[in-house]
């Protein structure tokens, strides 16, 4: 019965996303303001409804319903239940149904908090929004419904893929997809926007805090995501260029971009045409992300199906939305024209600098992830692009960002000069030299990617103090009165440079080790002394173990006691290897056990990761400083239009 009535909120939900995509749009274009009106109440009533159904399907899960198709094929009665409620996201069908409740989701917030954006803006934005929800939601109910039955049910099920069993299936997806959804939002403003033939500074105002709520959710969800495959995978890497990991970094570039591209539309409203194809590009590339996982034309452990049916459908859905968004855009161009004009060297040149360089990197991922489809489809060959090809294109645009964004900070709006911000910061430039030249002295003629890594690091943190020393006049009493974007601006900046430290010193520095061990042998790991202990056979909840004692020690004291493992679930008839980590400030002492030897012994693949934890750190900065910045008064939604209110249409 509960599963029936899910389904049944799901097809009332759908009907609900029909009428808003239509009344609130006629209402704003023939002036009528109850109809307008419609759109926060029928958003509200949307969300309920899927929620009601992602409820439903979650209740299914947690009480093994194996009557459900996809409960049968992702669950087993013996999961704990920490995964049978996460199970609900870690399959195609109940993963699409959680895209959709966060789509609604950010439709409701916008009527909920929107009250102070013009009406007809607001209401053209909720009925894009609602156009967006309805295509999913049919695409749903159509090819991927999570509510089908099976005609004679199981006793049990097939269980959720093994590495889907970990708490990071239960935080990774729906912080991603806050990420990746939110974005429909910019897409639907901007939609607004074009509609309505008016891009100003009170449009940016309004749109800015949405991009950076998904600003946020998508750094959370991609480092969430990276320090999963570290720990999980057992190789010890936080990113493989996987091109699904590619699927989620394309629109945080293109977030990014749009963020400081609607600064320069706030402060002297120019750039307004590139601001909106950026928020064009920014929910195109998350559709993107969607139809390379779901339609099964890349091979990845992330994807989700493999069926050209919903592959087509959503590729229709990315040519109506992205297509018609782009259309529209063409069609009002001309009304989108510059207020103002600014000097290459100002703080709007180095905006535009920013955008460059992450809209271009942005598009070197997309060709590097796509490429081999074109050339097999094209060409009838096959390629593979990997590592290679993605560090030698991509580092070098984020070696300028790093360069530029310190400067940037610092130059003057409309007008600046070069050598005068360079001054400024000729004490960050000292400090991050001395900071190179240090790390050239310990590298000990290795590879010189630590070192400048380490450079750019320390330059952008340094940058991002002094940027706030001189907001601050100079005067240290100052510096708790500045406003929180500007501490947010610079946490954010300063978190990017932890993160480049944190991979520039684990690229470079960390130590690898594979050999055979008998139980009660050691052996050295850099500055470390590893010892076998023991290899014991054990049984979890639903698997079977063979788990390792490792002891670590470091001058004869012991660090830590380790225990690596090797699980086998018999009922997906599928292996595991769990690594075990050691956390610490600099290193990570990284042990993986292998397989029984003939002789007895023991394959061990042991790793030292030089500051493994900083990269995930200055992420966690990253999305800090941005949740700081959205806390500012000054970017919540309407804010600017409740101090200068507008004329309200005629009923």
């Amino acid at each position: 019965m509960i599963t029936e009535l899910g389904h049944f909120c799901l097809i009332l939900a759908f009907a609900v996303a029909i009428l808003q995509a239509s009344l609130p749009l006629l209402g704003a274009e023939t002036g009528r303001l109850r109809w307008m009106a419609l759109g926060p109440p029928l958003a509200t009533l949307q969300v309920a409804l899927i929620a009601a159904a992602f409820a439903a399907l979650v209740h299914a899960f947690v009480t093994s319903d194996f009557s459900l198709k996809v409960v049968y094929e992702n669950s087993h009665t013996a999961k704990p239940m920490i995964y049978k409620v996460a199970g609900t996201w870690g399959n195609h069908e109940g993963s699409m149904l959680l895209w959709v409740l966060i789509l609604a989701l950010f439709g409701a917030c916008a009527g909920w908090f929107g009250s102070g954006l013009p009406p007809a803006l607001r209401a053209r934005a909720l009925s894009v929004q609602a156009m967006i929800g309805a295509a999913f939601l049919a695409f749903i109910l159509f090819t991927s419904n999570p509510f089908l039955r099976l005609a004679s049910p199981p006793f049990d099920g097939r269980d959720l893929n093994p590495l889907l069993q970990d708490v990071g299936l239960a935080f990774h997806p729906p912080f991603l997809y806050l990420g990746y959804v939110g974005l429909s939002m910019a897409f639907s403003f901007a939609m607004a926007a074009l509609i309505e033939g008016r891009v100003d500074a009170a449009w940016a105002r309004w749109v800015r805090p949405w991009t950076l709520a998904a600003w946020i959710f998508l750094t959370i969800g991609i480092a969430l995501g990276s320090w999963w495959a570290y720990y999980e995978l057992g190789w010890g890497g936080f990113w493989f260029w996987d091109p699904v990991e590619n699927a989620s970094l394309m629109p945080w570039l293109f977030a990014a971009a749009l963020l400081h591209s609607a600064i320069v539309v706030e402060k002297r409203e120019v750039l307004k045409a590139w601001t909106i194809l950026l928020a064009v590009l920014a929910f195109g590339f998350s559709l993107i992300g969607t139809f390379l996982v779901r339609s099964g034309v890349i091979t990845s452990v992330h994807a989700f199906a493999n069926d050209p049916e919903r592959g087509v459908f959503i590729l229709m859905i990315l040519g109506v939305f992205i297509g018609g968004g782009l259309t529209l855009f063409a069609l009002r161009a001309d009304r989108m024209q510059a207020r103002g004009a600014f000097a290459l060297v100002s703080r709007e040149g180095a905006l535009v600098l920013n955008n460059i360089l992450l809209a271009v990197a942005a598009f070197v991922v997309f060709i590097g992830t796509i490429w081999p489809l074109v050339a097999e489809a094209a060409f009838d060959r096959k390629l593979s692009v990997g590592a290679p090809f993605f560090d030698a294109a991509f580092t070098p645009l984020m070696v300028l960002l790093a360069i530029a964004l310190p400067l940037g900070a610092i130059l003057p709006w409309k007008r600046g000069r070069l050598t005068g911000a360079a001054r400024t910061l000729v004490a960050a430039a000292l400090l991050a030299l001395a900071v190179m030249a240090l790390a050239f002295a310990v590298n000990s003629g290795r590879s010189a990617l630590a070192p400048i890594g380490i450079l750019l690091g320390v330059w952008l943190v340094a940058g991002a103090c002094i940027d706030l020393w001189l907001r601050a006049g100079r005067t240290p009493s100052r510096l708790t009165r500045l406003p929180r974007a500007d501490w947010g601006r610079g946490i954010a900046h300063s978190g990017l440079g932890v993160t480049f430290i944190g991979i520039a010193c684990l690229t470079g520095w960390s130590t690898e080790d594979i050999r055979t061990v008998k139980v009660g042998e050691s052996f050295p790991l850099g500055a470390y002394q590893v010892v076998l202990q023991a290899v014991e056979e054990g049984e979890g909840p639903n698997y079977l173990t063979t788990m390792a004692t490792m002891r670590v020690l470091k001058g004869g004291a012991e660090v830590a006691v380790l225990h690596p493992e090797k699980r086998v679930y018999p009922v997906a008839a599928m292996p595991t290897t769990e690594a075990a980590i050691a956390n610490g400030f600099r290193d990570d002492i990284y042990l993986v056990l292998g397989d029984a030897q003939a002789d007895g012994s023991w394959a061990i693949r042991s790793y030292v990761k030089a500051f493994a934890n900083w990269i995930w750190a200055g992420s966690l900065m990253m999305a800090f400083g941005g949740a700081l910045s959205l806390s500012d008064r000054r970017l919540r939604v309407g804010a600017g239009a409740r101090r200068q209110p507008l004329a309200q249409p005629a009923e």
